[in-house]
């Protein structure tokens, strides 16, 4: 079954314009979802908004959007009122500028989503604009209104077709100060530094996706399922962490585990492929005949 598109419109390059839809790259709904329950009957509860003043519950029809100005005091917006401030939208994906692809932080990365053609007849341009942007090495930067809002979209080619991201804007991106500010310059030089390079050179790969799996999911499966067959399930013990006394020591102890598995994990192949050692004949010292 085909998914279902979140949004539909158009892709606008220049004078050329592609009918669009785009889907949910990443989604949390497979995940094991709760209910609250009441413990003395079994059944779910609900929430229901109460007045903070009176305690009594109240209906829909009589709850509002406020903003609070100051301590108790609001600013009430309608309905109506907000709709009509809301951009409309025009349904198109209209690109800005091209710029390349590593060109934005990835903090300003917001939601992933799959950008494809929305009917055979956007095929050709599809392809067109999937391939000019790969051999250009671009991304796109395109403004539209999605879900009620304005947003910026970073359109980027991928394997299969074009990726799009809508991003954060600048005021909701934190600055990195708060978090690095405090931290003192230093100059890491000589063996230390050579040997944390070894370590990262010995621990290189490739990410697979496949390879990382969600503990706290699966935890929470078998959790259920011996709930259900009325098994008991063993807590399991986080391993404490071991203290790093001497960071030279630790840095030496790890570059020499490092190299130690690697030299187990040589294939076999490789082993029976050495040529064996040939011993050389003894070489005999001539005797001298007797004059």
């Amino acid at each position: 079954m085909a998914p279902r598109a979140n949004w539909k419109g158009f892709l606008k390059v220049g004078e050329l314009a592609c009918p669009v839809a785009l889907y949910t790259a990443a989604s949390t709904s497979d995940r094991i979802a709760f209910h609250t329950l009441n413990r003395a009957t079994g059944n779910r509860v609900r929430r229901i908004y109460v007045d903070a003043e009176s305690g009594k519950p109240v209906e829909r029809d009589d709850q509002v959007k406020g903003y609070e100005v100051s301590k108790d005091d609001y600013i009430i917006l309608e309905a109506d009122e907000v709709a009509a401030v809301v951009p409309e939208s025009d349904k198109t994906l209209d690109v800005e500028h091209f710029l390349r692809c590593g060109d934005i932080d990835d903090v300003y990365f917001d939601k992933p989503y799959y950008l494809a053609p929305a009917d055979k007849a956007a095929h050709e341009a599809y392809n067109l604009i999937v391939e000019g942007m790969r051999a250009k090495k671009a991304a796109a930067l395109a403004r539209t209104v999605l879900f009620r809002r304005l947003r910026t979209v970073l359109i980027r080619p991928s394997q299969d077709g074009l990726i799009a991201t809508t991003l954060n804007f600048d005021y909701e991106v934190r600055s990195s100060k708060d978090a690095f500010d405090e931290i003192p310059k230093m100059s890491i030089k000589g063996e230390m530094l050579d040997l944390a390079k070894y370590i990262i050179q010995t621990k290189k790969g490739s990410f697979d996706p496949t390879k990382f799996d969600d503990r706290y999911e699966e935890a929470l499966t078998e959790l259920v399922k011996a709930k259900a067959e009325g098994r008991t399930i063993e807590t399991r013990k986080a391993p404490e962490p071991k203290k790093v006394i001497d960071l030279m020591e630790a840095l030496r102890a790890s570059a020499g585990a490092k190299a130690a598995a690697a030299k187990e994990e040589k294939p076999a192949a490789k082993k029976a492929a050495k040529t064996p050692a040939i011993k050389k004949p003894a070489v005999r010292t001539p005797t001298r005949k007797a004059s």
